[in-house]
Formats: C-alpha cells, sequence, structure tokens
C-alpha cells in the first residue's frame, strides 16, 4: 500500500504505474483524492466537535447549579452533531483504505515500460543447451514412458490439470526441494512449514487480493489456500515491532500451492506445467527501509536461485520483468526461465521481487531503528524451486535415447539411484 500523502504529492508518478501496470480502470486516482479531502475535511469537524464538547464538559462542572441548563443543551445539541460527524468520518475512512488497496506500487525507475510478456528483456543467458541425436521428448512423454508421471487418473480424480507422480518421479521432485531448501538453509535462512490456508487480510496485506481474489481457492470457512508460501512468511511479523539487530530477516518454506489459473484458459493444458497444485521452496526476506539495500537483497536472493539451477546443470535466462508483465504490489521483478528441449524453449521457473514497503505497511511490520525512530521493513520474495514445473525440466533435459533418464549428481544423494530406467 502505497500513503496516501505519497500518493498526493505523487500523482502524475501514480497514475503512470497505474497505466503501465495495464490496471487502468481498476482505481481513479483523482477520485481516490477527492475523496481524502472529504475525509480530512470531515476530520476537522469531527475534532472541532469533540474539543467543543470537552470544552462544555469542563464548563458545565464549573458553573453553578442554575446556570447549567443552557450549557447542558448546548451540549446535548453537539454530542447529536458529532454523533453524525463521527459517522462520516468512518464511511470516508472505510472508503478510502478500499480505494487504497487498490493503487499499485510503482515500478523502479529500471523497469521496461511493457504491455505483456513481449516487453521483458533477457539480462543475460547462462549455461549450455544439451544437443541430442534425437528428437527429444516432452516430460509427459518421458514420464509416462518410464511410468512415474500419471496423467489420466490425476484427471480422474482430481479434475482438470491433476496428475499423480508414482514411484522416482515422487523422489525425484522431492529431492528437487530438498536440494534447494539445503542451499538456503547454507545460506542462513529459517526453515519454516506454513499455514496453507491463511485468513483473508494476510492476501490483502501481501498483496495478492483485492487484484487476484479469484485465482484463489476458497474454504467454507472464509479462509483462502495460499498460492505461495510468501503469503505466511511474509505474514509472519504482521501487527510486530522488530529491533534493528533482527534485520535482515531471512525465512524460507516448502508448501504445497493451490492455483486456480483463471487467466490461463486453454494455455499449457499438456502436461504438468501449469497445475492447479505443485510445491515450492520460497525464500522471504525482511530488510530495512533502503532501497539500496533492497537492491542488494534482490540481486543476492536471484543468486540463490541461479544456483540451484547451475547446480541442476541446467542452461537458463534471467529475465528482467517490465511494467505489464509484473504483479501490482512488486517494485522490481526478475524472472528465470529455464531451458525445455522438448518444448524448444525457456519457460518461467523462478521469480524474483522486491516490494519496498508496500506489503508491510499493509501488514503492519515495523522495526525501531537505533535512534528510536519507526518505520517499516522492506520486503523481497524468490522461488528458490517449484515443481513439479523444475521436475519436468529435469526430465527434458537428462532424458536418453533409450528412453531412459540420468539424475543429476547434486541430486543423487537424496535419491540413491542415479538413473530412471524404463520398465
Amino acid at each position: 500500500m502505497l500513503d496516501v500523502n505519497f500518493i498526493r504529492t505523487n500523482i502524475d508518478r501514480v497514475k503512470k504505474a497505474v497505466g503501465d501496470k495495464q490496471l487502468t480502470g481498476t482505481v481513479d486516482i483523482d477520485k481516490l483524492i477527492q475523496l481524502h479531502d472529504k475525509y480530512l475535511n470531515s476530520l476537522k469537524k469531527v475534532e472541532s466537535h469533540r474539543s467543543l464538547k470537552n470544552r462544555l464538559s469542563e464548563d458545565i462542572a464549573k458553573v453553578a447549579p442554575e446556570a447549567r441548563t443552557k450549557l447542558v443543551e448546548e451540549a446535548k445539541g453537539v454530542k447529536e452533531e458529532l454523533s453524525g460527524l463521527e459517522e462520516d468520518l468512518a464511511k470516508y475512512k472505510k472508503e478510502l483504505d478500499e480505494m487504497l488497496l487498490w493503487v499499485p506500487n510503482i515500478p523502479a525507475d529500471d523497469v521496461p515500460v511493457g504491455e505483456d510478456e513481449s516487453g521483458n528483456k533477457v539480462i543475460r543467458t547462462v549455461g549450455v543447451v544439451p544437443a541430442f541425436d534425437f528428437t527429444p521428448r516432452d516430460h509427459l512423454d518421458i514420464g509416462v514412458a518410464l511410468g512415474i508421471i500419471d496423467v489420466d487418473r490425476g484427471v480422474k480424480i482430481g479434475g482438470f490439470r491433476g496428475y499423480f507422480l508414482k514411484n522416482e518421479g515422487a523422489e525425484l521432485e522431492a529431492a528437487i526441494l530438498r536440494y534447494a531448501l539445503d542451499h538456503l538453509k547454507a545460506q542462513g535462512f529459517d526453515y519454516l512449514t506454513v499455514p496453507w490456508m491463511v485468513n483473508p487480510e494476510f492476501f490483502v496485506g501481501t498483496g495478492y487480493f483485492p487484484w487476484g481474489e479469484e485465482d484463489h481457492y476458497k474454504t467454507q470457512d472464509g479462509k483462502a489456500l495460499i498460492g505461495t508460501a510468501e503469503v505466511s512468511l511474509t505474514s509472519y511479523y504482521s501487527n510486530e515491532i522488530l529491533t534493528a539487530d533482527m534485520l535482515p530477516v531471512k525465512l524460507v518454506g516448502v508448501s504445497p500451492c493451490f492455483r486456480r489459473e483463471i487467466g490461463s484458459h486453454g494455455k499449457d493444458t499438456r502436461g504438468i506445467f501449469r497445475i492447479h497444485q505443485f510445491t515450492k521452496v520460497e525464500q522471504v526476506v525482511l530488510v530495512e527501509n533502503d532501497e539500496t539495500v533492497s537492491r542488494e537483497w534482490h540481486d543476492r536472493m536471484l543468486g540463490y536461485s541461479e544456483d540451484v539451477v547451475k547446480g541442476l546443470g541446467l542452461s537458463y535466462q534471467v529475465l528482467l520483468m517490465c511494467t505489464g508483465d509484473m504483479g501490482p504490489g512488486q517494485r522490481k521483478k526478475y524472472d528465470i526461465n529455464t531451458w525445455f528441449p522438448g518444448q524448444g524453449k525457456y519457460r518461467e521457473t523462478h521469480s524474483d521481487s522486491y516490494f519496498l514497503d508496500f506489503q508491510s505497511r499493509r501488514l503492519n511490520i515495523r522495526y525501531r531503528t537505533k535512534t528510536g525512530e519507526l518505520k517499516y521493513v522492506h520486503t523481497l520474495n524468490n522461488t528458490v524451486a517449484a515443481t513439479p514445473r523444475l521436475l519436468g525440466a529435469v526430465l527434458e533435459n537428462y532424458q536418453q535415447k533409450d528412453g531412459s533418464v540420468i539424475v543429476p549428481d547434486v541430486l543423487r544423494p537424496y535419491t540413491k539411484f542415479e538413473v530412471i530406467k524404463p520398465k
């Protein structure tokens, strides 16, 4: 959430952010300013009447009994007027708070302006695309042939985009997750399991609501299922005041993730690339209120994910996302796209974002500086590994002509096997 006073002094920048993030029509900044004016005028009236009410109460207590009648009547009238004014103030405050939730974060100056993924910028390409002396198959054909992926029965049981992983397939996925988790633990991150069903205010707090509300599954008791452990991890210190020496807070969590994929009808329907349920290792960092520090950590967190992809021996690209292909709350975002030989292209496997205090204002996460000042923390998050998408990349890149799949060296201590052979 942007501070309303910041919006007032940066109206043109905020309006540009709304347009650049393809959010025109979701919020009217001019109407927001008008509403804030009404709120401020209402607040002045309320404060004036409260002061008058208090003064009359003091006067009533001081004057002789025979002189109180007139003051009591006047105080009664002021009290009734105050009640109406407080109702107006509460109404304006509620409307203003709701409207502020629709105002996006302002992209960083070095974020390219673009309408969609065509505006993203490739920063670098790393690794060697494998060469095959046969036509490489995609992960679904590989998995079905090996008996480690069963989409047909997954759809029968779970519906569209359902799937089963079996035997070595399930073990290989678990190995990828554990490898990524161990790498983050080695960097000093605290490992947390997280709630999967979360109260709606924490989706609002992390910026997933109100924009992406329709893409989340809801429970009958009003909660929603997380699409990433970011929601739970970032909310961990909500409504708390940290000390400066606690920063940076470094958290990593592993969780199932649930997404309805509302905006992807007919997209990536084959295989286990775009699905309703997957598992992810997610890192969240809270740092001091300094964009230079946020940008340093943004690059550092990207590096942790690159370490994982490099360790798996996969070729990838780092993309700087344009304004139209990043979330409303994100200040800057990198994606890692990993090479899928069976599809013949790089596909998204990781995302790395920083937010400044956009999330912490919503979640009310502050810290006390060494000089005693209270400030909102800055937040960042990044995918370390998301699978079975990353599993699919491993299957496609390590497939052999005889139909087997070689297990990457770094995963063998976890799988205890070196190759998946056709049955």
